[in-house]
């Protein structure tokens, strides 16, 4: 598939997608990334590590996140992407779930929209996607609404996870192909870390071949998540070398994008996988 001016050939290979949150509170890294100066220094160091992608987010999607307006988050994300565009020859993804910020973050030179929502949102992104460009591509991320909760207890309705995450999946896909974004604008994210708990976001990603099944390249986020934490009761510094085994698992499954913080140990750590997994 095409984002902006490169090719990647999602079948015979895991590509890295670098995190810029340009957020105050995002889970991990809020606030590092200050100015217009420090995003294109980290952007930098990203690509010289070896980060594919750039995708760039303006509002915080942890759990318990405060919510941003499109205003808000346009006025993060506008000149970064803008900035980016300028002074690299990288593809640049949108993390964003409204339909507003997608259209001009397009505009402004986004390559891709990475939509936490699977389209469903405002049910307005789809289109908006098609309206705006008839190259740029879309992240179809997994998520739910839980249906009850009760104390500490949410209930997102599964039956069984990995089914009723391809059959949402296959809603979001159709909210695509019917707005006119062809398949091969399109990858899919099983949402691990979202609407799951630990051992359904495990599960997920033991069950990434059979997803690939769906037909499309599958992105997958781990880096730093809370199910890690909660995994191996580790706190989020800690975090690096189980995030690293998750991109081997992607590799070794097939995953075409890894989604990261830490660039140069989970390429190191792909390239080696796919050398075994080429011998």
């Amino acid at each position: 598939m095409k984002i902006g001016n490169r090719v990647f050939d999602t079948n015979k290979h895991t590509y890295i997608c670098g995190i810029l949150n340009v957020t105050p509170d995002s889970f991990s890294d809020g606030g590092s990334i200050k100015n217009i100066s420090d995003a294109l220094y980290r952007v930098e160091q990203m690509i010289s590590e070896g980060a594919d992608i750039i995708d760039i987010g303006g509002e915080s999607t942890r759990p318990g996140a405060d919510s941003v307006s499109a205003e808000e988050e346009l006025s993060r994300v506008i000149p970064v992407i803008e900035a980016i565009a300028e002074h690299f020859d990288v593809p640049i993804s949108l993390d964003t779930y409204k339909s507003s910020v997608a259209s001009l973050g397009i505009k402004a030179g986004a390559h891709m929209i990475n939509d936490i929502w699977g389209l469903k949102y405002d049910n307005t992104m789809a289109q908006a996607i098609a309206a705006s460009s008839d190259t740029a591509c879309v992240c179809i991320m997994h998520n739910r609404h839980p249906i009850s909760v009760k104390g500490d207890a949410t209930d997102y309705g599964y039956v069984d996870i990995v089914a009723d995450v391809s059959n949402d999946l296959m809603q979001s896909i159709q909210l695509a192909t019917n707005a006119g974004i062809g398949d091969e604008r399109i990858i899919i994210d099983p949402g691990v870390g979202f609407a799951k708990d630990v051992n359904q976001n495990l599960q997920i990603i033991e069950s990434i071949d059979r997803l690939k099944c769906l037909g499309y390249p599958i992105l997958l986020g781990c880096s730093r998540k809370s199910f890690i934490g909660k995994t191996l009761n580790l706190d989020i510094d800690d975090r690096l070398y189980p995030t690293v085994a998750t991109s081997v698992i992607a590799a070794c499954k097939g995953a075409a994008f890894v989604r990261v913080h830490d660039i140069a140990p989970n390429v190191l750590a792909v390239k080696m996988a796919e050398a075994i997994i080429n011998s």
